[in-house]
């Protein structure tokens, strides 16, 4: 094994868990939680191909949460709303250093939610009407 080898598995890892990582943190937090643990495990599955068989159960249900996500009118907007209270949030807790957790760090990382929120919102809207929806 190469060292280039060697490293390109040593970032997969941990590439990989962070975003698993992430993932699981954001189960319980606002944001894209089972799109970043499928994330994760697609990137370990490349170079660890054990891990593959976790992708499937995963990405079922990570596709039924996105349809479920814009499934009716309110939902959509509700999904919307999450999106602008967090930038919104992101942006005063950026400018209010004196907020426990304040400043920038704490507020890039929720502007940074709100923008996957809306990127995901799109992605889930478009492969909806689309047709191209995931069975599971």
């Amino acid at each position: 094994m190469s060292s280039q080898d060697v490293l390109r598995r040593g970032f997969a890892l941990v590439a990989g868990f962070a975003l698993l990582f992430v993932g699981v943190a954001l189960l319980v937090l606002p944001g894209p939680g089972l799109l970043l643990i499928l994330a994760g495990l697609l990137v370990l599955a490349e170079r660890f191909p054990t891990v593959g068989r976790f992708v499937d159960p995963v990405r079922r249900r990570a596709m039924r949460a996105a349809r479920e996500s814009v499934s009716s009118p309110v939902r959509i907007a509700g999904s919307c709303l999450a999106a602008a209270a967090l930038l919104a949030a992101g942006l005063f807790w950026g400018v209010m250093p004196q907020l426990p957790f304040g400043g920038w760090p704490t507020g890039a990382g929720l502007i940074l939610s709100g923008v996957i929120l809306v990127a995901l919102l799109v992605y889930s809207y478009r492969t909806t009407r689309t047709g191209t929806r995931d069975t599971g």
